[in-house]
């Protein structure tokens, strides 16, 4: 058997401490240097949890001269040029005949070569966060780098399980940049108590699909790395979404730097692993009994928060303004669920029962007897005022009655409704039946009771719920369209590349997909209608809708729907 390949470390922050896992788990004998005492004495102690009996073995030391024993040496040490070109040259002089390998995300790989005194060894590993196994790098060579170079960090990658992939200097920069922002609003966000830590994070990350929620991201990236990030985008920018969040600063000042040092806005074990926390409990308030379940509306979302009660139990029933609309609507909730059987996501039996569950109607009147009752007609507040008196003059005492809006007042609708103790904000994301979240929002005036029978019925129905203000945009619309518009603002910037920039984001970040392709999924009509809403009532800079996202719907583009936006054309026949 060959000898294990000898690797170094240089920097044991949260990329270099992250590079250190993946080559012990990989069999590597490593190296690991780290100037703070604390610091390898931290990774001495992760370093027994890293990986199984016989895999790789470390020495950790300060002593920078002991790369010499390695083939190959990796730089992770502070995104600085001073700092970095001084490492490499030291690296250099310590270890001639090793590949050089610079983890500079965003400095100059040409010049930090030529600053080391051996350009054709060094070569560079961009990543946009720290990677955990089966992640992603990309290998970054120059004019420069010889060619064994390049062979050894490709093998490198390789040997660390890790994906190749290419982002692109710019578009690392820009998708950096856009995340970096919505990090930092959600850190602010959750200082001006708006919501909790874990409903912020549960929010985003069930809301959007996105593999961490914020606060846990800005944990992994490292909470001083993020900060010196912010402030050089700030002070070249001078763009204040980068300034970065008084709570970040502050947290950074107590010594919790995120998941390398175990706490940040989480703690952590020596293994990485976020520590479960009790939650919050909701108290003793009384529970309703939730037995029928009334439907107001026909759109999509209607049918979809329908076809999820009916399939969780309950009987209910779908008012739609008019016979056709009624029978539309059931029909195209039976194909819903005739496409769940054949996906295998339930059964014919299942399917049978749900639909037998449903009935349609024509008027509010057929709600009376309904237990909770939902209303999810057009975005207006017009509309929903005029449905919410209906609805108090209707349904029964004690009924629980929900607005699905996203953007719109809850506490307009309760008042509207004349007994806003039974009113709460219950907003379900589109398509119901696939999205597991549900934001609640109570008013000042929603009865403990009535929040208490909320949360019970989003968890009968299988949702994970979070806790809103009664703000606009709630959680995830107030976080989500300051970055989707950042995003469109780079298109004023000659040079920028829409799939690129996609690319970068899901790439580097692991985000399903980047900004363009989500506002194309939501709808560039709808997304712009969102950004209006959200500017109108909390008058933020963040907020203010992105011209250009106007101007393309101005031109009929609407996104996925119509096939085009973004990053969808019309179909050419």
């Amino acid at each position: 058997m060959p000898p294990a390949p000898i690797t170094a470390v240089v920097g044991l922050g949260s990329l270099g401490e992250s590079l250190l896992r993946l080559a012990l788990a990989a069999g590597h004998e490593v190296v690991a240097v780290d100037t703070d005492l604390d610091v390898l004495a931290r990774a001495a102690r992760r370093a027994k949890t890293a990986v199984p009996d016989g895999t790789g073995r470390v020495v950790l030391t300060d002593d920078l001269a002991e790369v010499r024993r390695a083939a190959l040496v990796v730089e992770a040490v502070t995104e600085d040029l001073g700092v970095k070109t001084e490492v490499l040259r030291q690296l250099a002089a310590a270890a001639p005949r090793a590949t050089l390998v610079t983890t500079s995300a965003e400095l100059p790989l040409a010049r930090l070569a030529i600053a080391s005194g051996l350009p054709a060894n060094v070569a560079g590993l961009r990543f946009l966060v720290p990677p955990g196994p089966g992640g992603t790098a990309e290998p970054v060579h120059t004019a420069l780098t010889s060619p064994e170079t390049a062979a050894a960090v490709d093998a490198l990658v390789v040997s660390l399980g890790l994906t190749p992939v290419v982002l692109g200097a710019r578009p690392a920069a820009d998708a950096t940049a856009l995340v970096l922002a919505h990090l930092n609003q959600a850190v602010a966000f959750l200082d001006q108590g708006h919501a909790s830590r874990d409903d912020i994070d549960t929010a985003m990350r069930l809301g959007c699909g996105l593999p961490q929620g914020p606060l846990q991201l800005l944990d992994t990236i490292g909470l001083d790395t993020v900060h010196a990030a912010l402030t050089r985008l700030w002070e070249r920018t001078g763009d204040t979404s980068f300034e970065p969040a008084a709570l970040l600063t502050r947290t950074i000042g107590a010594g919790l730097l995120g998941r390398k040092t175990g706490e940040g806005f989480h703690r952590y074990d020596d293994e990485g692993r976020a520590l479960r926390t009790v939650a919050d409990t909701p108290g003793n308030a009384a529970v309703r009994p939730v037995r029928t379940v009334g439907i107001l509306g026909s759109g999509a979302m209607a049918r979809g928060i329908a076809e999820v009660t009916a399939a969780a139990g309950y009987p209910t029933v779908l008012v739609a303004r008019g016979e056709e609309k009624a029978a539309a609507a059931l029909t195209a909730v039976g194909a819903s669920l005739k496409r769940s059987v054949e996906r295998g996501r339930t059964t014919a039996e299942a399917r049978d029962a749900a639909l037998a569950r449903l009935t349609g109607a024509t008027g509010v009147g057929a709600l009376a007897e309904c237990d909770l009752i939902v209303e999810a007609a057009a975005e207006d507040e017009r509309v929903k005022r005029e449905l919410f008196a209906a609805l108090g003059r209707t349904a029964k005492p004690g009924a629980l009655l929900a607005t699905t809006t996203s953007s719109l007042s809850v506490a307009d609708c309760a008042d509207a409704s004349g007994r806003p103790a039974d009113v709460i904000g219950l907003h379900f994301f589109n398509p119901a039946p696939v999205m597991r979240l549900v934001e609640i929002t109570r008013t000042s005036e929603t009865s403990d009771t009535a929040a208490a029978t909320a949360r019970a019925f989003t968890e009968a129905l299988g949702k994970t719920s979070v806790a809103c203000p009664e703000r606009a945009g709630f959680i995830v619309n107030a976080l989500l369209f300051p970055y989707l518009g950042a995003a469109v603002n780079l298109l004023d910037r000659h040079g920028t590349d829409i799939e690129e920039t996609d690319a970068a984001v899901q790439r580097g970040f692991g985000f399903p997909m980047g900004p363009f392709a989500l506002l194309d999924t939501i709808g560039l009509d709808v997304s712009l209608a969102i950004q209006q809403r959200l500017h109108e009532q909390l008058r933020s800079p963040e907020h203010v809708p992105a011209p250009l996202l106007a101007g393309l719907v101005s031109t009929g583009a609407l996104g996925r729907k119509n096939r085009r936006g973004f990053r969808t054309t019309v179909r050419r026949d």
